[in-house]
């Protein structure tokens, strides 16, 4: 009997188990523009209501995955790596983190998105840099990667072809909040790009797309448990976006800060953040065998300065200007600078993230839409962060801008910090560590 589109959306709708065939026909029709939109939208709207098991997330997964083209790494000498932030504000992670990993040996082979809404994508940063190409072909990627240890590219049109006419759907159908669809769609990319360990940041907070923790841990568990069942070494990070990472949001001024951090001299949340996760990475990689063995190298690392020349090198592969690198002075600064002081004294307990995120969008650092024009020199640059302490009048924060500034923006900014007379403890930014067995089929979860 053959297949057809509309028994498969019924079956959906009385919430029936779909067929590995009857998953992979929708995502080939789809994809080659056999099944319209509408009916599409119509299974999406039944998967977002009833859900999908485990099965069908792993074959929707695998079926995706196969729409497009899948990167063969098995040229670079090594283990390969990469890793994926469901996105944050001031996630500039995988600047510091690549090179610093791959100082020790491992092999990142990355390729990374663009920023949309209120958090910043890795390509955009890397843009800023003058003359840096997010281009290369296959070929150079492996080269680079096997010369200098590292590649950040931009995703090849040719992957999982299926997930980027998905995405769009989603966006406009109601459709985008659903945990079989996410991991789906963030597992075939990663899937498809080859890598043999893949580390997982789900964030969670006032500025993350998951809002609660128990539902970045739901999440984090069925993308582990995607990568395991194909094979991979996949392990995720449950870490917390109640606040910025870093005290730096926009392109230029992150690129600094991931400099400054590669120096030993980043933030302290967003320097734990790195030597957290890239000592999960060498672990992953079998690099080292021990988590304090491998926290120690990376401290050395970035100590004897061996960090710091990788992304340097890494740089100038890709045709960046490594005279900003070494003076980043030289990055050009916002036309308008505006200082927002704090309207009264206390312990900062709480921060609107995304409210920042959503700030320094408007003030040109991100687009709202796909065509928008990022500002590069746009941003924010926080003095103040959970649990410090403020005076009455003390600087918050600074706004960086080509843009007239609102003079009376103070007191709106002000409203995104909550200020108490009590202090709060603040903890580590990763906060779990979340494996799976496929033997004991069963998860470890390590809290930090």
């Amino acid at each position: 009997m053959a297949l057809s589109i509309i028994d498969i959306i019924e079956k959906k709708k009385f919430n029936k188990e779909l067929t590995k065939q009857e998953i992979q026909f929708w995502i080939d029709g789809y994809s080659k523009g056999k099944i319209p939109d509408y009916q599409s939208s119509a299974l999406l709207m039944a998967i977002r209501l009833n859900g999908m098991t485990k099965n069908e997330t792993f074959n929707l997964t695998d079926a995706m995955m196969h729409s497009g083209e899948i990167i063969d790494l098995s040229k670079i000498k090594g283990v390969t790596a990469d890793k994926h932030s469901t996105g944050g504000v001031g996630d500039k992670t995988s600047l510091s983190l690549c090179p610093m990993v791959a100082a020790l040996g491992l092999k990142v082979a990355k390729m990374s998105g663009r920023g949309l809404g209120f958090t910043g994508g890795t390509l955009d940063k890397l843009e800023s840099i003058p003359g840096f190409s997010i281009n290369l072909t296959s070929d150079a990627f492996i080269r680079q990667v096997n010369s200098i240890g590292m590649s950040i590219i931009g995703q090849s049109e040719s992957i999982d072809i299926a997930d980027k006419k998905l995405y769009a759907l989603r966006d406009v159908t109601g459709t985008v909040d659903s945990i079989p669809l996410i991991a789906s769609s963030i597992m075939s990319k990663k899937l498809a790009s080859g890598a043999d360990c893949i580390l997982l940041d789900v964030k969670y907070g006032s500025g993350a797309f998951m809002s609660t923790k128990e539902s970045a841990e739901e999440l984090a568990k069925i993308m582990v448990e995607i990568g395991t069942y194909f094979g991979k070494n996949v392990q995720a990070e449950i870490t917390s976006m109640n606040q910025p990472l870093g005290l730096a949001i926009g392109n230029i001024l992150e690129v600094i800060e991931a400099i400054e951090t590669l120096k030993g001299k980043g933030p302290k949340d967003f320097t734990e953040l790195c030597l957290s996760s890239g000592a999960t990475m060498l672990l992953q990689g079998n690099i080292f065998k021990n988590r304090e063995a491998a926290r120690t190298a990376l401290k050395e690392c970035i100590a004897s300065g061996e960090a710091f020349n990788v992304f340097k090198k890494f740089v100038e592969a890709q045709g960046g200007d490594v005279s900003y690198i070494d003076n980043p002075k030289k990055f050009p600064t916002a036309l308008y600078k505006h200082e927002i002081h704090c309207l009264k004294s206390g312990y900062i307990t709480s921060i609107n993230t995304m409210a920042l995120g959503i700030e320094s969008m408007h003030l040109g650092a991100g687009r709202e839409k796909k065509e928008d024009i990022i500002d590069p020199t746009a941003g924010i640059i926080l003095n103040k962060k959970l649990g410090d302490k403020v005076e009455k009048g003390s600087l918050l924060l600074t706004l960086y801008t080509e843009k007239e500034i609102d003079k009376t923006a103070t007191q709106s900014i002000n409203n995104y910090f909550e200020i108490s007379d009590k202090p709060i403890h603040v903890g580590s930014p990763v906060e779990e560590l979340i494996t799976y067995s496929k033997e004991k089929k069963e998860f470890t979860i390590l809290s930090e």
